[in-house]
């Protein structure tokens, strides 16, 4: 499924989520270095350019073509009040054919959280995964101790599935990860017994 020739815009009651844009780099920009503390425990390390134009740009570029390829779904989040970029959401590592899956990431700058900003996010992609690309299972994967990213997780429909030994290198060390799923068709729990 090839998404280029439609551009991606998905409106929820507080947020417009889009794909970036070169426009975004200032705010972008401003937003990671603000959240830097806030962020980094969560996050694989930081390239020594991340917060760069070149390396912003490259992004762009990325995203653009992950999206026409189909292979990946990356989002900012724009609050529509103001207007104002809050964070970023991405369908990632879409899989086809049996699979009809992908990988969900997110983040949000510091002084956006808990204010259900991200709850409504995901709950766009989620649908919009669901509905629009057809795929059946959205999986995301957080540190054990991210208690906010596990509670937003299962407020949208994530079931917790099990722990990934080794998942990803945080702060340059390999950690573990909780694995959460969300299904189209969500039949866990249930048996036609009855």
């Amino acid at each position: 499924m090839f998404l280029a020739r439609r551009r991606v815009r998905l409106e929820t009651e507080r947020l417009t989520l889009r794909p970036p844009a070169h426009a975004d780099f200032r705010d972008w920009s401003e937003l990671r270095q603000g959240s830097a503390e806030f962020l980094k425990p969560w996050e694989p390390a930081w390239a020594e350019d991340h917060l760069s134009r070149r390396a912003f740009t490259n992004r762009v570029y990325w995203a653009s073509r992950a999206v026409g390829q189909g292979t990946a779904l990356p989002l900012f989040l724009v609050r529509r009040g103001d207007q104002r970029l809050i964070g970023a959401i991405t369908l990632d590592n879409i899989r086809r054919g049996p699979a009809q899956a992908a990988t969900l990431g997110y983040w949000i700058g510091s002084d956006h959280t808990r204010q259900g900003f991200m709850r409504e996010a995901i709950g766009a992609v989620v649908h919009h995964a669901f509905t629009a690309m057809d795929l059946s299972r959205i999986e995301a994967a957080c540190l054990p101790e991210n208690t906010a990213s596990r509670g937003v997780l299962e407020k949208t429909g994530f079931k917790y599935e099990g722990v990934a030994q080794a998942y990803l290198q945080i702060a340059g060390r390999w950690r573990n990860h909780v694995l959460y799923a969300n299904l189209r068709h969500d039949r866990r729990g249930r048996t036609d017994a009855g």
